[in-house]
């Protein structure tokens, strides 16, 4: 890919509370043009929190985030969690994708033919095709994040995020799906928001661990002291020092 190892977005010194509490204390790290990277680290520990301040979604009470490349900035492909998505919507598949072409200012104008051409073509990349006058909600969990997927990327993104992409989905629907992300970072970077990395062991170029602080960003290996330290509490580590669980034993005192 073309422009690989260059800065996309450079993180300072962010610090970021909530309710008396600090969220984030003084992190920092560096998006690259074609990166896969990976946030990791446990539940309540900051992750989500960071991706938002990286999207302009959330202003953090010091620190700055700095897009190198203002086109990527003003075309971005954004996944929230889909535990968040109101199934109750009498919408199907095709119409909830659609809802990523009628931006703000588009909702109430007529379709065009480009954009149904869009649609089209992303629900046949994805497998979506044939649930594409499916409810939203008769959908698994699996189809479901495909279909939010696809939302955010028939806008054409220059770069995708997604938080907890994997959350609540079955085991060959993570398959799927990582499989899906693979061949995307191909075309555009890729950071997901995980707690769980090891769908994506073998796939992201970069892991970042949060906790607060930020403990490790690299593509080497983790080892299991930076792990625990970061969980605050035993961590089993698999290849590549990914974290693969953390363990039933330990102390939280």
């Amino acid at each position: 890919m073309t422009g690989a190892h260059q800065p996309l977005v450079s993180i300072k010194d962010i610090c970021f509370s909530y309710g008396g509490g600090r969220v984030l204390d003084n992190v920092g790290l560096q998006i690259d043009q074609g990166d896969y990277l990976a946030i990791i680290g446990p539940n309540g520990g900051g992750k989500t929190t960071l991706l938002k301040i990286i999207l302009g979604l959330l202003e953090p009470d010091s620190g700055s985030v700095t897009w190198h490349d203002r086109h990527a900035k003003r075309h971005i492909g954004y996944v929230p969690q889909f535990a968040s998505f109101e199934r109750s919507f009498p919408l199907c598949v095709s119409e909830v994708v659609m809802m990523g072409r009628l931006k703000s200012g588009r909702l109430f104008q007529r379709r065009t033919a480009d954009d149904e051409h869009q649609v089209a073509d992303i629900l046949e990349k994805l497998g979506l095709m044939q649930i594409a006058d499916k409810p939203v909600g008769e959908l698994s969990g699996g189809q479901l994040q495909r279909v939010l997927i696809a939302r955010a990327l028939v806008t054409n993104p220059d770069i995708l995020f997604l938080d907890e992409p994997i959350a609540s989905i079955d085991q060959d629907s993570r398959y799927a799906l990582t499989e899906i992300l693979k061949e995307l970072n191909k075309r555009i970077p890729i950071i997901i928001v995980t707690h769980d990395i090891t769908a994506f062991a073998s796939d992201v170029m970069h892991i970042a661990c949060v906790n607060t602080q930020l403990y490790f960003h690299g593509d080497g290996e983790l080892d299991s002291e930076v792990m625990e330290e970061a969980y605050g509490c035993p961590v089993e580590l698999v290849a590549h020092g990914v974290p693969h669980r953390v363990l039933k034993e330990h102390d939280h005192s």
